[in-house]
């Protein structure tokens, strides 16, 4: 059997797998260690198991993963998160669909805390869906909302997506946060203008909030003012050279604990449980990246990238099309795998691809996370519609992926003007690194 029919094999196996609900970095490894074994022996597959888990594991710049998750379950713990709501409700919660756009504001928000969107989802949604319960919102729109909204976590930084990108490529993880900043702003423009055009379309979908006095404004305001400020540091401090990533995740992490003991709202316990639930998710995401440094060797062996760049050139659809081809397959991927598998089961295949066409690497990062956000929200699998499920037991889960249809049109739409407008995605990290 040749190296190319083995490579099939391996991926068609690991596919069927993953269909099983298999955890991800568990079939990775089994299969680019099996893979391995029948295309370089026994020895170049047990050596490859200690030297890339070893290598992976003291890599330095992966420490930005459990700060900045960290960062994120502490601000959830003193009730940061709540705060950014409640600014964003007292400034607009008082027209039609007030209530549905601050959840989105505040999912922005939250999303450059946490880099995460499962976190945004759950944290967003215990705050904001009982709000709109009460003010007797189309759950449709609610549920719709907050799963969408979290989507915001991998695109806005800090962004885990991006940080598992550029160990993946070897790009800068610092030009990526700044490559994602204005497009996730304008994604969260395009979720407001959605819910703005359904209300406007059908009123009783997000009726309006009570109004607040400037009074009420204010205090709002104020009281989001330190998360905002931490917010500000971290990404101007990458955006102005002042600190790398890694340290902006540090500084971040370190004023967020700070002030939770400063407003005394941040103990032992809350400190515990926010800790624990770092080091469980630092540990899922560095499997999965550990097993994909054995598929990706077994995927080079078998020349699997040689023959998807050997077909993709065949199509002659020239460097737009082919793009179009390679994020269609992402569409259609993340309609059945969790993104961050599909990130490191692709890039391996699709990279060489783009480097050969010459498609800037920090672009294609933005326009693939953006691409993955739609798996996040795309039956069947659409974790965050699933996460906000479990928050809203009582709204049936198809009425919640019928409530994400026009958001996931958003997306496509922003996804669009980021390709007609490679700027928007580079201005930032272009100014910043030129």
């Amino acid at each position: 059997m040749s190296g190319e029919m083995i490579g099939l094999v391996g991926t068609g196996i690991l596919l069927v797998l993953l269909m099983f609900r298999i955890p991800v970095a568990f079939v990775m490894f089994l299969v680019g260690f099996v893979g391995i074994w029948i295309l370089n022996g026994w020895n170049a597959a047990m050596g490859l198991l200690a030297s890339e888990t070893f290598t992976l594991a003291s890599n330095s710049e992966l420490v930005i993963i459990p700060l900045f998750i960290l960062m994120g379950n502490v601000a959830t713990q003193t009730g940061m998160s709540r705060q950014l709501y409640d600014a964003a409700y007292a400034m607009i919660g008082q027209v039609r669909g007030g209530l549905a756009s601050a959840t989105v504001i505040g999912c922005g928000g939250f999303a450059a805390l946490s880099g995460s969107s499962v976190a945004s989802a759950l944290t967003m949604g215990k705050v904001s869906l009982k709000e709109m319960d009460r003010y007797e919102y189309d759950p449709r729109l609610s549920t719709g909302v907050v799963a969408a909204g979290g989507t915001l976590g991998i695109l806005i930084p800090p962004s885990t997506g991006f940080v598992i990108y550029a160990i993946l490529t070897e790009q800068s993880i610092g030009r990526l946060f700044l490559a994602g900043v204005l497009p996730g702003l304008l994604l969260l423009t395009a979720f407001v203008l959605t819910i703005t055009l359904l209300c406007w379309i059908k009123p009783s979908l997000g009726p309006a909030g009570p109004k607040t006095s400037m009074a009420e404004k204010r205090k709002s305001i104020l009281g989001a003012l330190p998360i905002l400020t931490v917010i500000l540091l971290t990404i101007g401090g990458i955006y102005g050279g002042f600190f790398s990533p890694t340290e902006a995740a540090g500084v971040g992490a370190g004023l967020v604990i700070l002030y939770g003991l400063a407003i005394g709202k941040l103990d032992f316990a809350s400190f515990w449980a926010a800790a624990k639930d770092s080091i469980v998710t630092t540990a899922t995401v560095m499997l999965i990246l550990i097993a994909a440094h054995m598929i990706n060797p077994f995927l080079a062996l078998s020349h699997i990238p040689d023959v998807v760049g050997n077909f993709l050139a065949a199509l002659d659809a020239g460097v737009i099309g082919t793009l179009l081809i390679i994020l269609f397959v992402y569409m259609v991927l993340g309609c059945f795998l969790e993104g961050f598998a599909m990130l490191v089961l692709t890039l391996p295949i699709f990279f060489p691809v783009i480097m050969q066409l010459g498609i800037d690497p920090i672009w294609f990062g933005v326009l693939v996370v953006l691409t993955l956000e739609m798996g996040l929200i795309s039956p069947p699998v659409g974790i965050n519609v699933f996460i906000v499920k479990s928050v809203a037991p009582n709204v049936d889960l198809g009425q919640i992926f019928r409530g994400v249809l026009p958001f996931w049109g958003a997306m496509l739409v922003t996804l669009g003007i980021l390709i007609a407008f490679p700027q928007i995605s580079l201005i930032l990290p272009n100014t910043m690194f030129n």
